[in-house]
């Protein structure tokens, strides 16, 4: 079995010396900026170890894992586009650095990309290894499309948010989990039970950043803490929110919903008050370790012997022990 450093360097020593094209340079030159932008390479490790946990050879799997952060970032470059974001990880956006319709451009390379990295696999595996990969990127386009017809309804249900983020996040960990565990040679139970422990572990993950944007230390969570309330963000939080309140709470959340000049300190620690009132954290923390315990409870279920399974567990555990 390979440690976690051992396989993030194998990903970044093959991300460092991939090469995406040369000519026009204003195609290829945004892919390799996004791709230096760094991030924690969080899915091609744990296609890795996926493939390392079934006791496959991770060098065959380090071309497939390149795939899935190549779409990811794919997805990144495209999202930032339809966000109008202007930084991505602290550097300019690709749209921002060069126009919209180089990053379009780009991205598509990127995806044709990704596709012909995922295809580097022995061809007795080709098919499933393909359909995984396919079903995932129709998913995250699919949870990406729904993020954004939030925006324009009054009202989402918690269930209708809980499967906008598990297409959006969470199918892309249960993908890439189950892409490495076909290469390392899983049967078709156990690739499944890591498939769905991927998808509620990226469920809970997703809760806990919702949580994390409102009560975060901004120096230990990375992002601006409130960023969520001041966008008027759906998240489990607000939608929850509405859901609980009522009489002069309700008519004040809305208010501060419905505000268009406001200071941004005094709207966080409003909706924060409101929150704490309803006690929407406790219930979003509730949320979240019960798709933990899910997730854990399908990972438990994997036929193997524990001690092949304690890396990947210690992992798990280690992405929902973020600190407030």
């Amino acid at each position: 079995m390979h440690t976690i450093p051992e396989l993030q360097e194998l990903i970044t020593g093959a991300l460092a010396v991939k090469k995406y094209g040369e000519a026009p340079v204003e195609l290829y030159e945004p892919i390799e900026y996004i791709m230096s932008l760094g991030g924690k390479r969080l899915r091609p490790c744990l296609l890795l170890m996926a493939c390392d946990l079934f006791g496959g050879d991770v060098i065959q799997a380090i071309q497939p894992a390149l795939a899935i952060e190549v779409f990811h970032n794919f997805t990144l470059m495209h999202d930032d586009i339809m966000d109008k974001a202007p930084l991505r990880r602290g550097k300019q956006t690709v749209h921002e650095k060069w126009n919209p319709n180089i990053a379009i451009l780009a991205g598509d390379v990127m995806m044709v990309e990704a596709n012909k990295l995922i295809m580097q696999v022995d061809n007795a595996i080709l098919r499933p290894v393909l359909d995984v990969f396919n079903e995932t990127a129709v998913g995250v386009c699919e949870g990406q499309q729904i993020d954004m017809n939030f925006e324009t309804r009054d009202k989402v249900a918690v269930d209708e948010y809980i499967n906008m983020i598990r297409l959006k996040t969470a199918v892309l960990l249960g993908g890439t989990l189950k892409i490495g565990s076909i290469i390392g040679g899983a049967n078709t139970t156990d690739a499944s039970l890591l498939y769905s422990f991927g998808e509620q572990l990226g469920i809970a993950f997703q809760l806990q950043d919702d949580i994390l944007d409102v009560y975060g230390d901004p120096e230990k969570f990375g992002k601006q803490v409130g960023g969520d309330i001041l966008s008027n963000k759906k998240t489990y939080l607000l939608i929850k929110a509405l859901e609980t309140a009522t009489g002069d709470t309700l008519k004040e959340l809305n208010h501060w919903l419905s505000v268009t000049e406001y200071d941004p300190i005094e709207k966080v620690t409003a909706v924060k008050a409101i929150y704490n009132q309803l006690s929407i954290r406790e219930q979003a923390e509730a949320e979240m370790n019960r798709y933990a315990e899910m997730a854990m409870s399908n990972f438990e279920q994997i036929n193997l012997p524990e001690e092949r399974k304690s890396i990947l567990k210690e992992f798990a555990d280690a992405l929902l022990v973020r600190e407030y």
